[in-house]
C-alpha cells in the first residue's frame, strides 16, 4: 500500500466542471487528489494529466477513482479505492451533482426526475460522508490528519439551496437538503476534530449552465450579480484551498457564499 507524503483529498465529480477546477487548484497547492468520475474515465484521465502538470511537488499523486455516488456499493468502493491508492484520506469535498434532465414546472415534475436528482445530489453525498466519518472515527489515533485543525469535509451546494427556481424544483430541494446535511455533520463531528463547511456557489460557468448561458448573460448584464460576471471553477477551488489550509479554522458549520453578491438582499 502506498502511503501519501502529501495530504490526500477526495473530490467527487472532479473529472470536469467545478470539481476539476478544485482538483487543479489543490494540485497547485501541494495536495494529492483522488479524481472521482461517474462514467467518463477519459475525462478523469484528462483531469489527472492536468493536475500532474500543476503539481507543486513530485510526491503528489493523482489517481482516478470511479463510481456512482447514488449507489451504496459504489460509495464503499470509492472510499476503498482511495484508501488503497493512498493509504489515507485527509479531506472529502462533496462536489458531484446533476441537474434535472428536463427543466419542468413544478406541476409537471416527475417522480423519476425527483428521485434521480436527490439520489445523486443529496443521498449520495450524505452517505459517502457517513462512510468517511466512520473511517476517521475508527482510525483517528492511528492515522491523524495532515491538515491544520484535523480532517475536513466540504459540501458544495448552490445558491439554489435558498433561492426558488420553479423550473428545477428537485435541484433546489436537493441543495437545500445538502445545506442541512452540512450543519448536521458539522454538529456531530466538531468534537472529533473534523471541520465541516458549506460552499454555496452562485451562477457558475460550467457545462451544466451552458444550456442557459444566453439567459444568464442578460441577467448578469442587468445587475442580477453585483460583481457583474459569471463565477468559475477557480473561484470554488480557491475557497476550498483556504478552508483546507486552515484559514477558517474556527468556522465549522459556516456557509461561504461564492456568488458575486447574488445573495445580497437589495431594494
Amino acid at each position: 500500500m502506498a502511503i501519501a507524503a502529501a495530504p490526500v483529498v477526495l473530490v467527487t465529480g472532479s473529472s470536469r466542471g467545478l470539481g476539476r477546477g478544485v482538483a487543479e487548484t489543490l494540485a497547485a497547492a501541494g495536495y494529492s487528489v483522488a479524481i472521482h468520475y461517474g462514467r467518463n474515465r477519459e475525462a478523469a484521465d484528462q483531469a489527472v494529466a492536468a493536475c500532474q502538470v500543476k503539481a507543486l511537488q513530485p510526491h503528489q499523486r493523482f489517481v482516478p477513482v470511479g463510481g456512482d455516488i447514488s449507489v451504496a456499493a459504489d460509495r464503499r468502493r470509492l472510499l476503498d479505492q482511495t484508501l488503497e491508492a493512498y493509504g489515507r484520506l485527509d479531506a472529502l469535498i462533496n462536489n458531484a451533482g446533476i441537474a434535472p434532465r428536463v427543466r419542468a414546472d413544478l406541476t409537471e415534475m416527475t417522480e423519476e426526475s425527483f428521485d434521480e436528482v436527490l439520489a445523486v445530489n443529496l443521498k449520495g453525498p450524505f452517505f459517502l460522508t457517513q462512510l468517511v466519518a466512520r473511517h476517521w472515527l475508527e482510525t483517528k489515533a492511528a492515522t491523524p490528519s495532515l491538515l491544520h485543525g484535523g480532517h475536513k469535509i466540504l459540501f458544495v451546494t448552490s445558491v439554489s439551496a435558498d433561492t426558488a427556481s420553479i423550473q428545477r424544483g428537485e435541484y433546489c430541494i436537493s441543495k437545500a437538503g445538502l445545506a442541512m446535511s452540512s450543519l448536521l455533520w458539522a454538529t456531530r463531528l466538531a468534537s472529533d476534530d473534523v471541520q465541516v463547511v458549506e460552499l454555496r456557489p452562485g451562477i457558475m460557468a460550467t457545462d451544466m449552465t451552458s444550456v442557459v448561458k444566453g439567459k444568464y448573460d442578460k441577467l448578469i448584464e442587468d445587475g442580477l450579480v453585483p460583481q457583474k460576471r459569471w463565477g468559475n471553477p477557480d473561484d470554488v477551488g480557491r475557497a476550498v484551498r483556504a478552508v483546507l489550509g486552515g484559514d477558517f479554522a474556527f468556522s465549522t458549520g459556516a456557509v461561504i457564499h461564492l456568488d458575486g453578491g447574488l445573495s445580497i438582499r437589495r431594494l
